[in-house]
């Protein structure tokens, strides 16, 4: 089953025997609200540079908050994609929940974007599910209802296949949906991370879909949470999460060379590859692409 998605210039392709897809995770330094007296400009500009340090650090799709913390964000949207576009060539994630903002960013949004997320709400599946039929888009579709994320495993599957589901009768094909398992954090349910990994073995087994996870999920309070990510990581990818939602610029090195051992990796290119990149001393995998 292969997810493909399209940037302006560039194509990703998502598939359980292919290498490890980057989703960059937005950056909650970038999601401020814009003051009063600050250009509509000066906002886009830093959204802008964000997203460019996803690319640099090696993101095969950048994931945007257009949920833009703004007064007026149907005004902002519109230059800020735009930018976008002009700046970043691999396909975009729109993270969004709200279908009027949802519509707006589609309608300017160059190939094929990600929408993240729909959840298993009625609200979520009749609102965001119908845009994604008619731009064409893919779907993260997110364990969660109207009672939250489910302590079951199998009632996260349930979840799972009422969004695949619904998504198949508006004509939205099965391996246009990612699957997001989601997690707790560990500090307020101490079982978090193994209902997850249960969950992952139960989509992966039963409906055979690619899957995301934000690996920061897993915890929020505890110290050193770095080294909890780094722990959790190589675990849900051998499961079977082959898009996850990461630190770039942390994550890239554990990812690949995961790729490695995992066998989606042929001959360890990509793993050579950026060993290289990283002994060149560029300061972006940009710059390595050019000449590599």
């Amino acid at each position: 089953m292969e997810t493909v998605l399209r940037g302006r210039k560039s194509t990703v392709r998502i598939a359980p025997d292919g290498p490890t897809v980057l989703i960059g995770k937005w950056t909650s330094r970038t999601v401020r609200r814009r003051t009063v007296d600050e250009p509509a400009a000066s906002y886009v500009e830093v959204v802008r540079n964000a997203a460019l340090a996803q690319v640099a650090a090696g993101a095969d799709v950048v994931n945007v908050n257009v949920d833009v913390p703004d007064p007026d964000p149907l005004t902002v949207l519109p230059p800020l994609l735009e930018t976008l576009q002009e700046s970043v060539e691999v396909p975009l994630s729109l993270e969004t929940h709200h279908a009027g903002v949802l519509a707006a960013a589609l309608a300017v949004c160059p190939g094929k974007p990600l929408i993240n997320a729909v959840n298993g709400t009625e609200a979520c599946l009749n609102t965001l599910l119908p845009l994604a039929a008619r731009y064409g888009a893919g779907v993260i579709g997110c364990c969660s209802d109207e009672e939250g994320i489910p302590a079951d495993p199998y009632k996260r599957l349930e979840i799972a296949a009422r969004i695949i589901a619904r998504a198949k009768a508006l004509g939205i094909p099965v391996e246009d949906v990612l699957i997001n398992c989601l997690t707790q954090t560990v500090e307020g349910h101490s079982h978090a991370a193994l209902v997850t990994l249960e969950t992952i073995r139960l989509v992966r087994d039963e409906l055979g879909c690619n899957m995301t996870l934000d690996i920061g999920d897993v915890s929020s309070e505890l110290p050193n949470r770095g080294a909890l990510y780094q722990a959790f990581l190589p675990v849900v990818i051998a499961e079977g999460v082959n898009a996850p939602i990461v630190d770039v610029a942390r994550d890239r090195q554990t990812i690949l060379a995961l790729d490695v051992l995992l066998e989606r990796d042929e001959s360890a290119t990509r793993y050579i590859k950026y060993y290289h990149y990283i002994r060149s001393g560029m300061r972006s995998l940009i710059d390595w692409e050019l000449v590599g």
